[in-house]
């Protein structure tokens, strides 16, 4: 990223209106009318189906498509692929290919219908989950525990930046503006790459996610963003937030600029970026559920250290940058609940509080987290008795 010269906010019209903007990407100037003359054409029968997998980082998605001589009507009538696990970061070049494993289906906003995209699991050689499949561990609580009826909502807040590694619309020598008036803004001058945000969700909508809204957030160009995927039950949430995340990362590639997942992608008095976690079980959501919403809450506080090694793909030190207990974040090193407390690692909404049901909202998971390792941890902490049980479903 680059580096930043401070001199102090800088907020007159001509700065506002005249800096310098981060760059875009080559390819996002080209024609795209062009584009589009091939992309009425007709397809005949066939059926383009576009793989998508997590590659060896835990953060990164990669993508590949194929040709099915017909419209698959369910996820079992897409077949298995394959790709180098070598260029992935996930094999050795003597032992490369890695199985891709269909497991769920959603429509292609970029192909149109009747074209799919499908999110896969990695297998190794020998068929065993990959180090970065967390999927299928968490499968297996989702499994256990499916009577309680889970349901999840995930908070996923990103940061826009040029190709050049420079905060989208930020000036290239300086500071925008004191946060303040970024946070749910409207106008030029508050909110940046609006267009991004709403062909998003757009895309989202098309292809079947389930979307449930989106924000400005607080620092500008943060996208000053985030969009909430949920509720999803069980395994269904890690599904769909990470191909939300696809779609983003392949709606910035069209406008030419990057979508960042970094838990505090700038140094200094700006907000970091999370992905806070609603839950709730069936017993949270009936009447005077707020008593097992407490009993959740105090078995997450005695297991907080443990947590905040799977609540980012770094062991908790990508997040130790960003929980702090400034910027609307509780420290990485205590453990703290608390109503309409946004400076807490839990927090109960206050109509939660009022009407004495509900769900609670862990505030500590980073931007970039594994959504299938933070749900699977929540899931057995919460609703698994034993750590037998837990060791069981590793």
């Amino acid at each position: 990223m680059a580096s930043l010269a401070h001199s102090g906010p800088l907020t007159s019209p001509e700065f506002n209106f005249t800096a310098t903007m981060a760059s875009v990407s080559l390819s996002s100037r080209l024609n795209k009318a062009v584009r589009q003359q091939y992309m009425s054409l007709p397809q005949g029968d066939k059926c383009q189906v576009t793989y998508i997998w997590i590659d060896g980082t835990g953060e990164g998605l990669r993508n590949k498509t194929r040709t099915l001589d017909r419209v698959p009507k369910s996820i079992e009538e897409i077949p298995e692929w394959n790709f180098d696990g070598s260029s992935t970061n996930q094999a050795e070049g003597s032992n490369s290919d890695m199985y891709l494993i269909p497991v769920r289906m959603f429509r292609d906003p970029f192909t149109l219908d009747p074209n799919k995209l499908v999110l896969c699991e990695v297998l190794k050689y020998n068929r065993l989950p990959a180090e970065t499949n967390h999927r299928a561990s968490c499968n297996k609580v989702m499994e256990k525990v499916k009577e309680h009826c889970m349901w999840f909502g995930m908070e996923q807040e990103y940061t826009l930046f040029g190709i050049d590694g420079h905060p989208y619309s930020w000036p290239q020598n300086g500071y925008p503006a004191p946060q303040g008036p970024y946070y749910c803004g409207v106008g030029a001058d508050n909110a940046y790459g609006r267009d991004i945000v709403e062909c998003h969700y757009k895309a989202c909508l098309y292809a079947g996610i389930n979307i449930y809204g989106t924000n400005a957030e607080v620092m500008p160009s943060q996208a000053s963003w985030e969009f909430q995927v949920g509720p999803c039950e069980g395994i269904e949430m890690g599904d769909q937030l990470w191909v939300a995340r696809f779609l983003l990362h392949r709606v910035c590639e069209d406008f030419g600029v990057v979508a960042s997942m970094d838990p505090k992608p700038m140094k200094g008095n700006w907000n970091g970026a999370g992905c806070h976690t609603n839950v709730s079980t069936k017993q949270m959501r009936e009447e005077e559920g707020l008593q097992y919403i407490e009993q959740a809450i105090e078995k997450l506080g005695k297991k907080h250290d443990k947590h905040i090694r799977f609540y980012d793909p770094n062991g908790g030190k990508d997040n130790t940058r960003r929980l702090t207990g400034l910027h609307e974040t509780s420290s990485i090193y205590d453990f703290s609940a608390g109503v309409a407390n946004r400076g807490a690692s839990i927090r109960i909404p206050r109509q939660v509080g009022q009407e004495k049901k509900g769900y609670f909202e862990d505030r500590r998971p980073a931007a970039n987290c594994d959504p299938y390792a933070v749900t699977r941890i929540i899931a057995s902490t919460c609703l698994l008795e034993s750590e037998e049980e837990e060791e069981e479903i590793k």
